[in-house]
């Protein structure tokens, strides 16, 4: 591996840190970068979840306080994630490259397409999801379940984006909590992306020499992410990671 190519996946890791800490979308940056890298499409999609596991693990943990207080609340949630997120890993794993490498350019619209209008989803979300008071209808409540299991299978299976339609089915069972909606949020896409990375390993398809750089820099950029988000507005990072999305898509597309 060149210096420049290095350096391309250490910038991509740091990016998709950063993002992820604030805003999401991550994957944009770490996918990308390891398809630039030379990798097949499965083996950087495979190898860009492993990376971005540590820091996705550590932001996790700064919510350990909400999770310990509300586990038997989340429990329901966090099995259907586990079911979602392996149904999407497997399916992953029998994908063959030419396949996935013409669903690529189309999965990149749809999350590009989910951040854009993330705000209205979420709000839509919230308005199906509320009864009077501040509880879900059991039907809402079973219907935020159902999904849940979609988005952890879509996130199990190429995961950007993943986090702004998560945030949709969490408002329906969650309220509008933001502290207890991201703690849900954290623990669900922790649990999908740990069943989908063992699933991936087992399969032989991470590229572990690139999941070091891009995994070492993930870890940098999702500390700074704590250190600085709120001083930088999350709209402006979120309308970043769309324009980064969709010079992107349209890469993809003429590629």
């Amino acid at each position: 591996m060149d210096l420049s190519t290095a350096l391309l996946l250490a910038a991509s890791g740091l990016a998709a840190g950063l993002v992820n800490a604030i805003a999401g979308g991550g994957t944009f940056f770490t996918f990308s970068a390891l398809v630039a890298a030379g990798l097949p499409p499965v083996v950087a999609n495979a190898t860009s979840a492993v990376a971005v596991t540590p820091a996705n693990l550590a932001s996790a943990w700064a919510y350990r306080k909400e999770l310990l207080a509300n586990l038997r609340r989340f429990a329901a949630l966090g099995v259907v994630s586990l079911i979602g997120g392996l149904a999407g890993a497997y399916i992953l794993t029998v994908t063959d490259n030419a396949s996935f490498r013409q669903l690529v350019p189309w999965l990149l619209l749809f999350a590009t397409l989910l951040f854009a209008a993330s705000p209205k989803i979420v709000a839509l979300a919230r308005t199906i999801g509320r009864q009077e008071g501040h509880h879900p209808s059991t039907k809402a409540w079973a219907a935020g379940l159902a999904f849940q299991l979609i988005v952890a299978v879509y996130g199990g299976f190429f995961g950007a984006g993943m986090g702004i339609v998560m945030l949709a089915a969490l408002a329906i069972t969650e309220g509008d909590d933001f502290h207890l909606i991201n703690s849900a949020k954290h623990l669900c896409s922790t649990v999908i992306q740990l069943v989908a990375v063992v699933l991936f390993i087992i399969a032989g398809l991470v590229s572990w020499r690139e999941t070091a750089i891009v995994g070492g820099a993930s870890v940098i950029g999702g500390y700074l992410g704590v250190v600085f988000g709120r001083r930088l507005p999350p709209a402006a990072i979120r309308w970043l990671v769309i324009a980064v999305g969709a010079l992107l898509t349209l890469y993809f597309f003429i590629r």
